[in-house]
Order: structure tokens, then sequence, then C-alpha cells
């Protein structure tokens, strides 16, 4: 790869990640690329060269933002075994994300669902995508682990990651306005128990 080139994604990699984290501080309506500039120390102008429009900076940042989860909360949970440990692992390394505090409004994802659940157009349709692949994950998982014999045969995926995925939601949407160390390891001990009541072999996970 050209070495400007390589340079040139660095950047744009390095912008996108400011943007996320401003984004849930000003919401990705309020996002624009006068603030971007601002928080970065650069010139809007310089920004144009990336994204011609509000909607496209919305756009590549919600695509940044799925980067970012696939970085810190997939890869990290599929690298765990097969079955009930890795459905597990995928909601503990979320809780883990939003424990480290790296984006200062608390998840991009919830924050921009709540923001635009209501408002038609391509900016909401690519944020339900993303939506819609989580799910889909966390249920391909709970199926791994009924096909495991890790879960009881009568289990329904699609319900199971329906609860994961609200512990998740409850948990970044409370620690905005209350202890978070405390609704984190609520969050944490929901799950965990609510699978380990449901495995057919409890020892496979932690016990607190």
């Amino acid at each position: 790869m050209d070495g400007r080139l390589l340079r040139g994604e660095r950047s744009r990699g390095a912008i996108l990640d400011a943007a996320v984290g401003l984004a849930t501080e000003a919401g990705l309506d309020g996002l624009s690329l006068s603030q971007l500039a601002q928080r970065l120390g650069v010139s809007k102008s310089g920004l144009f060269a990336h994204w011609a429009s509000k909607e496209d900076l919305q756009l590549a940042v919600i695509d940044q933002a799925r980067l970012q989860w696939v970085d810190r909360i997939v890869s990290p949970a599929l690298r765990q075994p097969r079955g009930v440990r890795r459905l597990w692992a995928a909601h503990e390394t979320r809780i883990a994300f939003y424990a480290e505090g790296l984006l200062p409004g608390g998840c991009f994802f919830a924050n921009a669902q709540f923001e635009f659940d209501a408002r038609p157009g391509v900016v909401r349709d690519r944020l339900a995508e993303a939506f819609a692949e989580w799910l889909a994950l966390l249920e391909r998982l709970a199926a791994e682990a009924i096909e495991a014999g890790e879960l009881p045969a009568g289990t329904d995926p699609a319900q199971l990651a329906f609860e994961v995925n609200a512990a998740g939601v409850a948990a970044v949407l409370h620690s905005r306005l209350l202890d978070p160390a405390d609704t984190f390891a609520r969050a944490r001990h929901a799950v965990l128990r609510r699978l380990r009541d449901l495995t057919t072999d409890p020892t496979l996970l932690p016990e607190a």
C-alpha cells in the first residue's frame, strides 16, 4: 500500500474514533464537522476531504463504532471455546468495554438507537442493521451452545439473545445515573446466573 494512502487511512480512523466519542456526548445528530474539527484542533476544510456532508459523516461514524464493537467485544468473545462460554464472553466483554469508560457518553449504539429509532432514513437503517447483526450473533452463539449440549434442547436461542442484550442495554443506561460499578456488577451477575441456571454443566462458567 502506498505510504501516503496508509497514513491517510490511519488519519481517517483516528478522526472517526474521536467522532464516535464526541457522538456519545453531543448525539449523532448533534455531531458536526465544525465540532469535530474543534475537538481535534484541525481546520474544518481539511475534514471536508473525507466527508462531503453531515450524513456521510454520520454513516462513517456508525461504521467506525461497529469496528470498535468487533475489535473490543466480538473478537475477544469468539476466542473462547464454542458453546455457553462463548455466549457468556460476549456479554462479559461488552460489560468490560463499558466499564473501561473509553467513550465519554457511554454506549454509542444505545444512545444513537434511542436518538434515531423514530426517524426514518439511511442513518436509522444503518443503526438497525448493526443492531440486527449483534442480536443475530447472540442468537447464533446460543444455538451453538444448544448444539454442543451445553444448553437444554428446548432453549429458545432468540429469547435468550434478547435477554442477554437487554441486560447490556440496562447496564449502560443505568450506569449514566447510578453507581457504574454496582450497575455493571449487577448486569454481569444477572446474565451469569441465567446461564448457570440453564447450562447442563455449570462448571463451564464462573461461580460469580
